[in-house]
């Protein structure tokens, strides 16, 4: 009986452990995110007006770097250059003003991410697949935006959005 008792708590416990698991996961079936097969070469806009190329020591203090949670891979890239948006991703691009450079979060992982110093004019370029929806929303939770993947790039202005869910 002791034993009988044992072996249903171990798979009680095992079942618990399993509903657990947040619901994050992948946004859709899609290749590995540093896969480069059905990535779309994107060119970065020109910077915005006003901004300049500055060096952090000449911004002073007010200059932040955005920032998004919970943390996704990023690059920075110069006005006007390129990167690769793999498949499966929905590439986003802010201004940096610490670094005078264009910041790309590619978000993969289906969450709903919050966002912190996103101001002004970027762009986003969905390359995910199967159709899924993905979400702007304001501090309020509002939706501001709902779109499914397309092969275009998009201007967004990122000052009303506090949260992007990617799925």
């Amino acid at each position: 009986m002791r034993i009988k008792r044992l072996s249903l708590g171990l798979v009680g416990a095992f079942l618990g452990m399993l509903m657990s698991v947040p619901a994050t996961g992948f946004a859709q079936a899609a290749d590995h995110p540093n896969h480069r097969e059905g990535g779309r070469v994107v060119t970065l806009p020109p910077a915005p007006a006003g901004t300049g190329f500055q060096t952090s020591s000449t911004l002073g203090a007010a200059a932040v770097a955005p920032t998004i949670s919970p943390a996704v891979r990023t690059e920075h890239g110069a006005p006007g250059s390129s990167y690769d948006c793999p498949s499966g991703n929905l590439c986003t691009h802010v201004w940096d003003p610490t670094t005078s450079s264009w910041k790309t979060f590619f978000l993969y992982n289906c969450y709903k991410y919050a966002l912190a110093n996103w101001n002004g004019m970027g762009a986003y370029y969905n390359n995910q697949t199967g159709g899924v929806r993905s979400y702007f929303y304001d501090g309020n939770n509002r939706v501001l935006k709902s779109f499914t993947p397309d092969p275009y790039d998009h201007d967004q202005d990122w000052t009303p959005v506090w949260y992007i869910r990617n799925c």
